[in-house]
């Protein structure tokens, strides 16, 4: 029997990759939860809970008592700016965790990336080099964190990366969608290269079955990769067109090359310091928008990982909920 520990089991991917293994009868797991919060693990789930903060050395020291396999789901996240708690709040938990790992009986670290962390030209490639992009902080500590388990990884303590789609679905609050609604309303954003660019937006529960597989499987290597996405992988525009058409949200009424967009979200991002509110757009959106070439390729192949939701359909789930939970703008740093 495997025991897996899913860390950050509160949040988005968590919880998702709790509902897949959790519904896995043909597989002999025990699942261990850690969270902060019991009482907002899935509805459902049955099997133990260790419950605390990653940041309370205590804790960490006896969580991976008894842990064959390691999925880290723990997280916080800012799509600009926050240097300073993207390391108190993520950087460093997720070096402590890893470090606990390497000192323990564990054997498999699963760890969760982002396709957006690979140069867009090579991002196919789930082993290819991050590229740290110094206008998106965070960004530079998850390939910070990347680098740093490619350099734990041994034949005897076993590192699978996973760089993830496009959060989004059920239980997701920031992302893409809730910072480019309000912003779409304005009347003000343009289409980047035409939205001809791809958009990775993948569901939580195709993201939860990636991760899962992943954790399921016996890795033959020291450090594995593998990319997670949608079924289909929708332009910008079709994005954006279907938010028009079914919301009413209204469309981009002029068109930017990327290289008017990186200066322009520069100077949304100085005139921060003197305005009240968010920057209409920052580099770190610009770059998500630039096209990917991601793949499921790899993870087909070796995981057997089948995505299944349209990513309408997961537009859909995520703006009902944003509806009835969101009462004002996402704020482009949420700990999740």
């Amino acid at each position: 029997m495997k025991t897996i520990l899913v860390t950050g089991a509160n949040g988005f991917i968590g919880s998702h990759v709790l509902t897949y293994l959790s519904n896995q009868p043909n597989e002999k797991i025990r699942l261990i939860a850690a969270c902060r919060n019991r009482h907002k693990l899935p509805a459902g789930y049955s099997g133990e809970v260790r419950e605390g903060d990653l940041r309370d050395n205590q804790y960490l020291s006896m969580l991976l008592n008894d842990v064959d396999i390691i999925v880290n789901g723990m997280a916080w996240s800012s799509l600009w700016g926050n240097i300073k708690y993207s390391r108190e709040l993520f950087y460093e938990p997720n070096i402590k965790l890893i470090d606990q790992y390497l000192m323990s009986n564990a054997s498999q670290f699963v760890n969760i990336s982002t396709t957006a962390a690979a140069a867009p030209d090579h991002s196919f490639d789930p082993m290819s080099e991050g590229i740290p992009r110094a206008f998106w902080p965070h960004l530079v500590n998850v390939i910070h964190i990347e680098n740093y388990l490619k350099r734990c990884a041994t034949d005897n303590k076993k590192v699978v990366n996973m760089r993830l789609g496009i959060f989004a679905g059920e239980r997701y609050a920031l992302g893409v969608l809730p910072i480019l609604i309000p912003r779409l309303k304005t009347h003000l954003v343009p289409w980047v290269k035409g939205g001809k660019t791809h958009l990775a937006i993948t569901d939580g529960r195709d993201l939860g079955m990636g991760v899962g597989l992943a954790a399921l499987k016996n890795s033959t290597t020291a450090y594995n990769a593998y990319n997670i996405v949608g079924k289909e992988i929708p332009t910008v525009r079709e994005v954006i067109l279907f938010l028009h058409d079914e919301y009413g949200y209204p469309k981009p009424h002029f068109s930017v090359p990327f290289a008017i967009a990186y200066p322009f979200a520069w100077m949304m991002e100085k005139l921060d310091v003197i305005v009240p509110w968010e920057p209409l757009i920052v580099r770190s959106i610009v770059h998500l928008l630039e096209d990917t070439h991601v793949n499921n390729d790899k993870a087909i192949e070796e995981l057997g990982y089948k995505p299944q939701y349209d990513w309408r359909e997961t537009i859909r789930l995520q703006l009902a909920e944003m509806s009835a939970k969101q009462d004002k703008p996402m704020s482009m740093a949420k700990p999740v």
